[in-house]
């Protein structure tokens, strides 16, 4: 129970953080600044994975630089993803 509390409130962050970069944090409240940083860090754990083949090279689920760093990199491109399809322009 306490991982996915930890999860819960890292996730928050992320997503909090990633909206400030993207410019939606008005858009959004608390509870998708979660679920942005959560599906955001499967994304960056699978771009990081499948596409650059990092899988396997110290890269883990915790709160380590490198995975907090993948974490907010997929939640950019999670909110980036988003804003074409709602607005037809990334920011």
């Amino acid at each position: 129970m306490g991982g996915f509390i930890v999860a819960v409130i890292v996730g928050g962050l992320i997503g909090w953080i990633a909206s400030k970069i993207m410019r939606t944090d008005a858009e959004q409240g608390i509870f998708l600044n979660i679920v942005v940083g959560c599906i955001g860090s499967m994304i960056g754990k699978f771009i990081a994975g499948q596409v650059f083949g990092l899988a396997g090279t110290g890269l883990r689920d915790g709160l380590d630089i490198p995975s907090l760093a993948v974490a907010l990199a997929g939640a950019i491109v999670l909110l980036g993803i988003v804003n074409l399809i709602r607005k037809g322009k990334v920011r």
